[in-house]
C-alpha cells in the first residue's frame, strides 16, 4: 500500500511541474518590438497599391500603410516583395510578419492564414481585353485563349465555369501584360481597380484594348492577414484596432486618394460606417 502511494504521489507530483519544461506560447507582437524591425510582404508588381519607383525602393498605398503600423509599433520597417503565389507561404514559414498584398478575403483563404477583420478595401474583377475579341462578359471567354496571375481567388471558377483548358496563368503581371500584348491570348482578367487605373494611366500602352467588368463575380474585399494562429493573440488583435483606427480617423481614405487618385466608393462606404 505504502509504494502504491508512493507512485501515486510521485505521478501527480510529475504532472504538477510539467507544465514548466514546455515553452510558453510565442508572442509575436513581443517579438516584433524586441527585435526593433516589423517585416511585411507587399507587392511590388501592382502599382499603385505596391510597386518600385525609379530607385528601386518599394513604394505605393499598400506600402505606406505598413510604415505606419511600423510607426505605431515604435520600430523599423523591413519590405519583401511577395507575388500571389507565395504571399500566404511567406507568412506561413514566419518569412513576414504581416501580409499587406491585395489579397481577397474568402472562405478557403481563412483556413490557411489568419485575415484580420475589419478588412481594408474591396476590388471587383474585369478583363483587359482587346476590342477586336468582342468580349462583353465572361461568356464570351468560351474558346479563347485569356491570361491571368497564379494564386487569383477567381481562377478555378474562371476556368471551369468559362474558359475551360485556355487559361494561361502567369506568376507574374509584366509576364501577363507582355503575353496580352504579343497577342498570346485575348484579354488579362485582373482586379478591376488596377485594370481601369491602368487604362487611364497607361492609355497609350493599351489603345486598342477595353476593361470590360465581368459581372459574375461580386466585389471581394481585402484583408491583411497574420499567421493563422496569431489572430486571436495580441498581435492579430493589434493589427484588428490599427485597420479599425485606419477607417475611423480616414486614413485609407487619404491614402487612396494619394495613391490611386480618386476615392472608390466601397472605401467611402466602409470609411462612413467605421465612423458611426
Amino acid at each position: 500500500m505504502r509504494t502504491s502511494l508512493g507512485l501515486v504521489a510521485a505521478v501527480l507530483a510529475a504532472v504538477a511541474v510539467a507544465p514548466t519544461a514546455f515553452p510558453a506560447a510565442a508572442d509575436q507582437l513581443d517579438d516584433i518590438k524586441k527585435r526593433g524591425t516589423l517585416v511585411v510582404g507587399v507587392k511590388t508588381d501592382y502599382p499603385p497599391w505596391g510597386m518600385r519607383d525609379s530607385s528601386g525602393a518599394i513604394v505605393g498605398m499598400e506600402p505606406d500603410m505598413a510604415a505606419d503600423v511600423a510607426k505605431r509599433l515604435g520600430v523599423k520597417l523591413e519590405l519583401v516583395s511577395v507575388v500571389s503565389s507565395n504571399r500566404m507561404q511567406f507568412l506561413q514559414q514566419g518569412k513576414i510578419d504581416l501580409m499587406i498584398a491585395t489579397m481577397s478575403d474568402t472562405p478557403e483563404r481563412r483556413k490557411v492564414v489568419g485575415i484580420v477583420d475589419p478588412v481594408y478595401y474591396a476590388s471587383g474583377v474585369a478583363i483587359l481585353a482587346n476590342a477586336k475579341a468582342n468580349v462583353k462578359s465572361a461568356a464570351d471567354l468560351k474558346g479563347k485563349p485569356v491570361c491571368a496571375l497564379q494564386g487569383a481567388f477567381y481562377n478555378n471558377e474562371l476556368q471551369s465555369k468559362y474558359t475551360g483548358q485556355d487559361l494561361v496563368a502567369f506568376k507574374g503581371l509584366p509576364e501577363a501584360e507582355q503575353a496580352l500584348l504579343d497577342g498570346r491570348c485575348v484579354g488579362f482578367v485582373y482586379d478591376d481597380v488596377v485594370l481601369v487605373w491602368k487604362k487611364a494611366q497607361e492609355g497609350k500602352k493599351w489603345e486598342g484594348f477595353e476593361v470590360v467588368q465581368l459581372t459574375e463575380w461580386k466585389p471581394v474585399p481585402w484583408g491583411l492577414a497574420v499567421k493563422i494562429d496569431e489572430i486571436s493573440a495580441p498581435w492579430g488583435k493589434f493589427m484588428a484596432q490599427t485597420v479599425t483606427d485606419w477607417l475611423k480617423s480616414g486614413t485609407l481614405v487619404a491614402l487612396e486618394k494619394k495613391w490611386v487618385g480618386s476615392n472608390t466608393p466601397w472605401l467611402l462606404e466602409a470609411t462612413a460606417k467605421a465612423k458611426q
